[in-house]
């Protein structure tokens, strides 16, 4: 029978080695969200940062809360926070990416390469432009997709700041991409 992460938080607080199933449950999901936001080579950082504050912080977590997703979310959304800098930096250097390399092939594999480069290029440098807090709601929600409460609880602001800031960020996004290249654009960064 697998532990709900009540179960597996609750009684991690007296075996401790149990907190490792939290990890083996979620640890993917934050990793991806990180590499999207900060690159690969600072996600692993970021996540062990991330799990190791939720360990030190399991005491205090709301065992009403069956879902620990949220809670852990909040936790990378501030590791994410303290690498910003390195965030900004990376979006603004996919964004300059957008020069195209030497690519053997079909006509129209180039042309769908180019596409895509370009495409992200623009997207990375949109979001580069966004205030931290209304780029934080948007990826939560374009990434990870999850609902306004979940953003809300990692975040810890209410929902009503959850939609005003996904509003604000989208109508940046919109003037900074245009209407039709932003649909559909955060399925095709990857």
């Amino acid at each position: 029978m697998s532990l709900g992460d009540t179960e597996i938080i609750g009684r991690s607080r007296t075996h401790p080695e149990l907190f490792g199933a939290l990890f083996e449950r979620h640890s993917e999901a934050l990793f991806r969200y990180a590499c999207r936001r900060v690159g690969a080579e600072v996600a692993e950082d970021v996540v062990a940062e991330t799990f190791l504050a939720a360990f030190r912080q399991r005491a205090r977590y709301d065992l009403s809360r069956s879902d620990a997703r949220p809670w852990l979310f909040g936790i990378l959304v501030r590791e994410v926070s303290r690498h910003r800098r390195k965030e900004t930096s990376r979006l603004m250097a996919l964004a300059r990416a957008a020069e195209p390399d030497q690519v053997d092939g079909l006509a129209d594999r180039v042309a769908e390469d180019l596409t895509a480069r370009s495409s992200r290029a623009r997207l990375a440098a949109a979001l580069a432009g966004l205030h931290l807090r209304d780029r934080d709601v948007l990826t939560l929600i374009a990434w990870q997709e999850m609902s306004y409460e979940e953003v809300a609880r990692v975040l810890g602001i209410p929902v009503g700041t959850v939609r005003s800031r996904l509003n604000r960020a989208r109508r940046q996004m919109q003037q900074m991409l245009g209407t039709r290249e932003l649909a559909g654009v955060f399925e095709e960064w990857a």
